[in-house]
C-alpha cells in the first residue's frame, strides 16, 4: 500500500542492565503542581472504570532487588496506587512485557483491544494503520501545557496517520533517552591533553584521540584514543554528517522520501569514521576491546556514543569524578544533532475508556510520575520534563546537565528512514567500509541505489 511503513525499529533504551536507585518517591494525594490548575479535573468530572496500561522493558509490579548492586527499586504498583488515589473508582491493570518481539505483540494487542494505553517507541507503523488515537483534540480540550516537556520531546514523537498532511501528535513522552560522548578525565591527565569542550567537533575528538593512542606515559599500558559500538557506526556517521551541514534526506512516508546517503558530506563523514577506527581497539567492529570502559582499569579515552545509564555504573563503582559527558556533534546553524530516542505513551483507537486513558497520559507527565521513573527506573529512563532540571537528585550528578541538554537538541522529527530497510542497507555498507571491504564513495553510492529501489518497491 502506498505510504506503508514497516515496523519501526526498537528504540534503544538506557543501559537496561544497570542497577536501579533505591530512593523512594512520596505519594501525593493531589496531582503534581507542575500539571497546573488548568489541567486538573474536577472530582465530579473525573472518568472512572478499569484502565489497562501496557509497559515494555524491565518493569515489575512488585518491588525488586538488583542482585549486583543490592539496591531495591519500587515496582510500578506505586504508580497504580497514586493514580487510583487521584482518580477514585478506577482500577489500573498493567500488561508488562520485555523487549522480545514487542512490536509484534503490541500490534496484536492493538488489533484486539487488549489495553487502553500503550508504550510505543515503534509508534510510526501503528499510526499509519490507524491503530492509535490522535491527541490534539484532548490537548485542546484541556489546554494541556506541552511546554512542561524538554525541548523537542513532544515533536520527536510526531507521526503521520492515513489522513494527515503533516506529522501530528499521537503520543506523549514518558521515557527519555539520548546518546552522549563520554570520556575518561584520568587518561586525559595522564597524556597531558586538554579535556573535551561541552560541545566538541569531530575534528577535535579525532585530534585528541590521536594523541592518546599508544603507550600511556604514566602507566606504560596500551591506551586507545576512542571506541564506539560497531553496530551503531552508521548513526555516528549520520551525526557527523549533520555537524557538517548534511542531512539524511527529506520526507516522512516512504512514497515521499528522498534519501541523501551518498552526498558529499556523507562521504566526508564516513572518511572521518575511517580515521576514527585507527585510534580504536582492533576488535571494535566486533564489539571487543572496550570491556573496561567506565571502570578503574579503563584504557580508552573517549566513547563516541554512550547511553545515559552509564551514570549508574559510575555510581556503583564510585567513579563519578573520573568520567565526563559531552554533547554529540551538532549542526552549527540549527544547534541540533543526534538520533531521537525513548518511549511515548499513546491511546489505542480500540480503547473503550479513552478519557481515562488520556488522564494517564497527563499523569505520566507529572512530577510524581517522572520522579518515580528517575528514582526507581533510572536504568531505563531519563526525565522528559523541564522541572527535572531543578531536582536536587539530578543536580548532584555532574553529567546530568549534559544529558538533559543533549535530549533537548536531538534531531526532530526523527530519522524516518530508520523505520525500515534503508536503515539496515546504510548500516551494512558503512560497516563494510570500516572493515576495509569498500571505499566510502562506492559504499554510499551502493547504499543510495539499494535504499532508493526499496522505497520505490513500497509504492
Amino acid at each position: 500500500m502506498t505510504g506503508t511503513l514497516l515496523l519501526a525499529s526498537t528504540m534503544i533504551l538506557s543501559a537496561c542492565n544497570n542497577g536501579n536507585s533505591n530512593q523512594t518517591v512520596k505519594a501525593n494525594t493531589e496531582p503534581a503542581a507542575t500539571e497546573g490548575a488548568s489541567n486538573a479535573v474536577p472530582a465530579a468530572e473525573k472518568p472512572t472504570g478499569t484502565l489497562k496500561v501496557q509497559l515494555v522493558g524491565d518493569f515489575s509490579l512488585e518491588d525488586k532487588t538488583d542482585p549486583i548492586s543490592g539496591k531495591t527499586s519500587k515496582g510500578v504498583k506505586m504508580l497504580k496506587e497514586e493514580f487510583e488515589k487521584q482518580y477514585p473508582d478506577t482500577s489500573v491493570e498493567f500488561v508488562l512485557m520485555g523487549w522480545d518481539n514487542y512490536n509484534e505483540k503490541t500490534q496484536t494487542m492493538l488489533q484486539s483491544g487488549a489495553a487502553d494505553v500503550y508504550q510505543v517507541p515503534g509508534i510510526t507503523t501503528f499510526v499509519e494503520q490507524g491503530l492509535l488515537e490522535p491527541l490534539q483534540p484532548y490537548i485542546d480540550k484541556d489546554s494541556y501545557d506541552l511546554g512542561k516537556y524538554l525541548n523537542g520531546q513532544v515533536e520527536g514523537w510526531k507521526v503521520m496517520g492515513p489522513d494527515d498532511q503533516e506529522p501530528q501528535i499521537y503520543g506523549l513522552p514518558f521515557i527519555g533517552d539520548a546518546r552522549v560522548i563520554v570520556y575518561d578525565r584520568q587518561l586525559f591527565d595522564d597524556w597531558g591533553v586538554d579535556y573535551l569542550p561541552e560541545s566538541p567537533t569531530i575534528e577535535e575528538v579525532l585530534d585528541k584521540a590521536s594523541k592518546m593512542t599508544g603507550k600511556n606515559p604514566k602507566t606504560g599500558e596500551q591506551n586507545y584514543g576512542l571506541t564506539f559500538k560497531g553496530s551503531d557506526a552508521a548513526d555516528s556517521v549520520m551525526n557527523i554528517n549533520e555537524s557538517l551541514g548534511g542531512q539524511w534526506g527529506t520526507g516522512f512516508l516512504w512514497k515521499d522520501m528522498k534519501l541523501e546517503f551518498n552526498s558529499d558530506t556523507m562521504v566526508q563523514s564516513l572518511d572521518l569514521m575511517k580515521e576514527a577506527i585507527k585510534y580504536a581497539p582492533e576488535g571494535v567492529m566486533a564489539g571487543q576491546g572496550a570491556e573496561n570502559f567506565l571502570t578503574e582499569k579503563n584504557n580508552i579515552a573517549i566513547n563516541l556514543r554512550e547511553s545515559p545509564g552509564f551514570i549508574n555504573n559510575l555510581a556503583n563503582l564510585g567513579l563519578e569524578d573520573r568520567y565526563e559527558a559531552a554533547l554529540l556533534f551538532k549542526n552549527q546553524k540549527t544547534g541540533m544533532g543526534g538520533m531521537f530516542a525513548g518511549s511515548p505513551f499513546a491511546i489505542g483507537a480500540s480503547s473503550s475508556n479513552k478519557d481515562l486513558a488520556w488522564e494517564w497520559l497527563k499523569f505520566s507527565g507529572s512530577e510524581f510520575f517522572q520522579q518515580y521513573m528517575w528514582e526507581e527506573q533510572r536504568s531505563q529512563s531519563m526525565p522528559v520534563i523541564k522541572a527535572a532540571e531543578n531536582w536536587s537528585s539530578v543536580q548532584e550528578i555532574g553529567q546530568m546537565d549534559t544529558i538533559l541538554k543533549q535530549m533537548g537538541q536531538l534531531w526532530t522529527p526523527r530519522y524516518p528512514y530508520r523505520s525500515g530497510q534503508p536503515r539496515y542497507i546504510l548500516s551494512e555498507n558503512v560497516e563494510r567500509v570500516l572493515l576495509g571491504e569498500l571505499n566510502s564513495a562506492d559504499a554510499l553510492k551502493k547504499a543510495q541505489e539499494e535504499a532508493t529501489k526499496w522505497l520505490a518497491d513500497q509504492q
